[in-house]
């Protein structure tokens, strides 16, 4: 059975036993200090609030997702579907981002993407059945079971914080590659999803940055009006969300 992390009693739990998995994470924690919490909301409106604010910085996230859900609140997969793409374009949604939201609203209402079934699944299995959906990438999957459901051992391998931060743990010479991740860390399953949160902290620490994930994808360079980069980026740009697979990098910090 799968343990989820909802509360901060949970996140002490786990990071008990992720240590007992491997003692080198006790360092982690004494250094770097205990990881937050940092919780979003599930269901419909927070897979979707991962797509629109993928691929662009904080501020920027925020300013379009309080445009979308002023008219459409509340944020269900109906509105969305009814919406015209027009309008959705006028709020600053790109036409990849449009056909994402409009796909997942039509497995929602359809029954063919049950999200409260996900919280019975095994991480694997719950991030093959969001992959399964149009333009839901391997990122947005991770980051949804990790930060909307606080599934303990989603595994979000493409970020490239979480990459650094396994580089200095594991005293690596070159970054591990999202394909090299995998095979890192089944030592930590099942709290992996641990060893995300304490990675990124770890992270923070180590380069006097915010490792908090983004999705995969994004421009590195920030918007003026943001002039910190928030690290934790992938090497490719995995999410079917833009227009391509290409070789990008991301900017923004999606965890609530």
């Amino acid at each position: 059975m799968s343990f989820f992390i909802h509360t901060e009693a949970d996140l002490d739990t786990a990071i008990g036993r992720l240590i007992e998995a491997d003692p080198r994470f006790a360092a982690v924690l004494s250094q770097a200090g205990r990881p937050p919490l940092r919780r979003r909301e599930g269901g419909f409106p927070g897979l979707a609030s991962i797509v629109v604010s993928q691929q662009l910085s904080t501020a920027s996230a925020q300013a379009i997702w309080g445009r979308l859900t002023q008219p459409l609140h509340p944020l269900e997969p109906a509105a969305v579907l009814r919406a015209r793409p027009a309008k959705l374009a006028r709020v600053g949604l790109s036409t990849p981002k449009i056909r994402t939201l409009k796909a997942i609203a039509k497995a929602v209402a359809k029954g063919e993407l049950d999200l409260p079934a996900l919280m019975h699944k095994g991480a694997d299995e719950a991030h093959a059945t969001l992959t399964a959906v149009h333009g839901i990438g391997p990122w947005s999957a991770d980051i949804y079971l990790l930060a909307c459901l606080g599934h303990a051992d989603a595994w979000p391998a493409g970020d490239l914080a979480l990459q650094e931060a396994a580089k200095l743990l594991l005293a690596l010479e070159t970054r591990p590659t999202t394909k090299d991740m995998g095979p890192l860390a089944e030592r930590w399953r099942p709290w992996r999803g641990v060893a995300a949160r304490m990675l990124w902290t770890h992270y923070r620490a180590a380069k006097q940055r915010d490792g908090a994930p983004i999705a995969a994808g994004a421009n590195t360079t920030p918007p003026k009006a943001t002039p910190t980069v928030t690290p934790g980026t992938s090497r490719t740009g995995t999410s079917r969300t833009g227009t391509s697979r290409t070789r990008r990098t991301d900017a923004r910090r999606t965890q609530a």
